[in-house]
């Protein structure tokens, strides 16, 4: 191969080495959501003694906008579909908190929700039972989610399992990261059409400079 052609080459190859870098180095942020390392209660656990505070911490800082807890949810339901505590939450660093209370023996679901330092939302669930050596700390359930000081519809919850009046929304499974939004997706499948355009680019650049002919020498 001509030097000339060689450098060429070398030139293109190191464009499509930058644009690739520089694709996989925009595209993590578009990922780097928060996700859960720890919580109060832990996945399947049996609670026997109720914790002052039911909690989830991530992996990084959570977002809040002047100490405004919108877009935060820390919920507990019961089997039958009834919420237990009172709604008003606490964001501290890398953790969302709420006091804990808790109604009859059975099976329970923590959900949660946070707003990640990026500002995308992140959710879960948390499934735990609960077996209360004290009969004395159970509560009673609400049919609707409680909001930190608005009127709530209380009733005593069945004393057997029922079905759920309302299934929570289905969210990404604890201590996973969740998928990425349709716009990260979008951004990185072009980003990636692009390096393989560059890279198309270059051997047809390759290929015509090899069929060109080659000049004859003067004798």
């Amino acid at each position: 191969m001509p030097t000339s052609s060689r450098r060429t080459t070398l030139a293109l190859v190191a464009a499509i080495v930058v644009v690739g870098g520089s694709v996989l180095g925009l595209s993590a942020p578009a990922q780097a959501h928060n996700y859960l390392v720890s919580s109060t209660p832990s996945a399947g656990e049996v609670l026997t003694v109720l914790p002052e505070q039911f909690s989830v911490t991530t992996n990084a800082p959570l977002l809040t906008l002047d100490g405004s807890t919108s877009g935060f949810a820390l919920q507990v339901v019961d089997s039958a579909g009834y919420y237990y505590g009172d709604g008003c939450l606490d964001v501290t660093g890398a953790t969302l908190s709420a006091g804990a209370t808790l109604g009859l023996s059975g099976d329970y679901t923590l959900i949660w929700q946070v707003v990640s330092e990026d500002g995308h939302p992140v959710s879960g669930e948390i499934a735990f039972s609960w077996q209360p050596a004290d009969a004395s700390e159970t509560s009673r359930g609400s049919a609707t989610p409680p909001d930190c000081g608005g009127t709530i519809d209380v009733v005593q919850p069945p004393a057997s399992s029922a079905e759920p009046s309302a299934s929570p929304a289905p969210i990404a499974a604890p201590g996973q990261r969740p998928n990425a939004d349709l716009g990260d997706v979008v951004w990185i499948g072009g980003a990636i059409a692009a390096v393989l355009g560059a890279g198309l680019l270059t051997f047809v650049l390759i290929g015509r400079r090899s069929g060109e002919p080659k000049a004859k020498r003067k004798h």
